[in-house]
């Protein structure tokens, strides 16, 4: 919505096509276009195809957001090895397919704005969380290198890196009592002391998507309340 409201296209690509559809509508109704397409990130077929159709609908692709992600909260020694391959699998491979899917045109142009959605996890860790924030911290470092070779296209690549933002997925793995308590200390350890909202990330992301962030690169971006600082 974000983006919609400056008056960018906008491509919805998600497994969850009820909400897919419903953001199109919302950025259609905002005045400009927009696209819902059934992704699922993990496969580098269905992501091929999602840049495909992209650029056969609107004949270029200037912006890439890699915001898709999930986890579950719990110790490591609990996890399993099918939990391990599934947040591996949407967190760091999902957005390398979707980078690599549009590389080629934006080197074509010389022109592209790649923002990586990484976490504050990946910079200083999270309990629970340790095969996201491995995840996480990846996409820094992939975000740092790509930024160095893309140079040369003109293209700038950075990386955001939210806190604990209130959105639906934060309460899903946070129900019940116990969530709760995780709720109740995240929000003392942010100096601000509130969780970030949805528009707090989007404000950062659409501001490295511009022009006026031409001369960004490479860079991490922690939208946190102050919760890190560097």
């Amino acid at each position: 919505m974000k983006f919609a409201s400056l008056g960018a296209n906008v491509v919805v690509a998600d497994i969850k096509q009820e909400g897919a559809r419903e953001t199109v509508s919302m950025v259609e109704k905002a005045g400009t276009k927009g696209l819902a397409l059934n992704t699922d990130i993990t496969s580098w077929a269905q992501v091929q195809e999602m840049a495909r159709v992209t650029l056969n609908t609107y004949g270029k692709i200037d912006i890439l957001v890699n915001n898709a992600g999930w986890d579950l909260i719990e110790p490591f020694v609990k996890n399993s090895q099918e939990l391990w391959e599934k947040v591996i699998a949407i967190n760091l491979k999902g957005p390398i397919h979707c980078t690599r899917a549009v590389l080629d045109t934006m080197i074509e142009r010389k022109y592209g704005k790649i923002i990586n959605i990484s976490s504050d996890a990946g910079r200083v860790g999270s309990t629970g969380e340790a095969v996201y924030s491995a995840c996480k911290g990846g996409i820094i470092a992939f975000t740092k290198t790509l930024a160095r070779e893309m140079a040369r296209y003109q293209i700038n690549v950075n990386c955001v890196c939210p806190g604990a933002t209130d959105t639906p997925l934060l309460a899903e793995i946070t129900g019940g009592e116990t969530g709760a308590k995780i709720i109740e200390a995240m929000v003392k350890a942010v100096p601000f002391r509130r969780l970030g909202k949805p528009e707090d990330i989007a404000g950062a992301v659409a501001f490295l998507a511009s022009d006026e962030a031409s001369f960004i690169t490479g860079q991490s971006l922690s939208v946190s309340g102050g919760l890190t600082m560097c």
